[in-house]
């Protein structure tokens, strides 16, 4: 049987029970996140719970893919079928190595990072697992809110939506491809609808037109963003600003931080790139009182090395060694404008999250739906090209990108339409 709702009352006041106040079994406490290990596709699905309320009741789980060696040749794969070619793969290894040593005893097989190749035991996402919660905790806690971001997601995700459809609220952020029925809903940025547009496809041969997706508009299923979701708001701005205030409070102004990424398929680079941002951040430091710069972990070495070797010397720069804390979120707050390498959709959005100019380091060089990110955030008047010319203390601003929050409130309004809420 299924349980009674009863109806809310029409003004929820201190002191009504809450079974009436939450209308039954309407009320979401817990979330799950299914993450894939890469930081910048979980942070999407933190932001979200965050912005939710549910940031202090959720559990991650993680779908992980075996790493190293032959394994990065397969990442293109399912992940279900890369586990099992690799399964395949090993049990001929270790029975060739057999026959070889003819019961000699031979070295243990190499290890990647000093650990052993293959599958982390971390945090492995199940769906029967996670289903199982889902059910178990029904009649408890209500539904489950799922969210989960990345390719590497989207099996065991629509899996325990399949098998739990009344008792799961599932959010699947960046587009999954195919069938967005399996999901409630989809969030995803304007840009990855660029294959659509007539310039992308005249830049497809026709003969593998069909497996460039999206194929169709968006539907009702789907949220569209600017850029990517993420965990910046006031709120950890002003955190941030507190926590770090010591050490930033005194730098002289204006304060230009410079975020630099590393290049991808989409926003190739090297050392020409470093070349040419050293160049600019030569000409534009008369105006500056300070310059932090940081680099990611996806930085090449030959970049950073000349970055390093070009402005680590001058007394107005700071470059920070890697070694923590991590000042990523001090350098958010107290920035008077920031400079971002055109490759992280990521870094951009959350420095274009705070309303301080922000430059682009290399947008010429980015293709196909990254091209198409950057010339929308141009045409918002978010950004500005990055040319060495700059005076950073003239200051201008812009509407603070807010992906994140308006997310937030369009899932609020479906679980409403649902007779569903968040309750934090």
């Amino acid at each position: 049987m299924r349980p009674i709702r009863l109806p809310e009352p029409p003004s929820p006041t201190l002191g009504v029970p809450e079974i009436f106040e939450n209308g039954g079994y309407s009320v979401i406490r817990r979330a799950v996140v299914i993450g894939n290990g890469i930081p910048g596709s979980e942070n999407q699905s933190l932001g979200l719970i965050h912005a939710l309320g549910l940031a202090d009741n959720h559990v991650l789980y993680r779908v992980t893919r075996p790493s190293g060696g032959i394994n990065e040749w397969l990442r293109w794969l399912p992940v279900s079928l890369h586990k099992i070619l690799y399964h395949i793969i090993m049990r001929i290894y270790s029975y060739s190595r057999f026959i070889v040593s003819r019961g000699k005893k031979l070295a243990p097989l190499p290890s990647e990072n000093g650990g052993s190749v293959g599958l982390s035991s971390i945090l492995e996402a199940d769906s029967k697992q996670i289903v199982n919660m889902a059910r178990e905790s029904y009649e408890k806690d209500g539904p489950l809110l799922v969210v989960a971001s990345g390719r590497d997601t989207i099996s065991i995700a629509s899996s325990i939506k399949r098998l739990a459809s009344e008792k799961v609220f599932l959010v699947q952020i960046q587009h999954p491809r195919s069938d967005l029925s399996r999901f409630d809903l989809v969030v995803t940025p304007r840009h990855d609808y660029y294959a659509l547009t007539p310039q992308a496809q005249e830049q497809i041969p026709r003969i593998i037109r069909k497996w460039i997706t999206p194929h169709e508009t968006p539907d009702q299923h789907v949220v569209l963003t600017v850029g990517a979701l993420h965990q910046i708001d006031f709120a950890a701005l002003h955190s941030a600003a507190s926590t770090w205030h010591d050490e930033f409070a005194p730098l002289p102004k204006p304060l230009l931080v410079v975020n630099i990424g590393g290049p991808t398929c989409r926003c190739r680079y090297g050392t020409e790139l470093a070349q040419q941002l050293s160049a600019f951040l030569t000409n534009v430091l008369v105006s500056c009182g300070s310059v932090r710069i940081s680099f990611s972990n996806r930085t090449p070495k030959k970049v950073s090395n000349i970055i390093i070797k070009e402005l680590a010397n001058n007394p107005k720069v700071y470059i920070w060694d890697g070694e923590e804390p991590n000042p990523y979120m001090g350098h958010l707050a107290w920035a008077d404008a920031f400079v971002v390498t055109a490759d992280s959709v990521s870094m951009i959005s959350e420095a274009c999250s705070t309303g301080k100019p922000v430059y682009v380091m290399g947008s010429e060089r980015c293709t196909w739906k990254l091209a198409d990110f950057h010339k929308s955030l141009r045409e918002r008047g978010v950004v500005r090209p990055f040319t060495g010319s700059e005076d950073i203390s003239e200051s201008w601003s812009y509407p603070p990108l807010n992906d994140t929050a308006e997310v937030a409130r369009r899932v609020h309004d479906v679980l409403a339409e649902r007779g569903l809420r968040v309750r934090p």
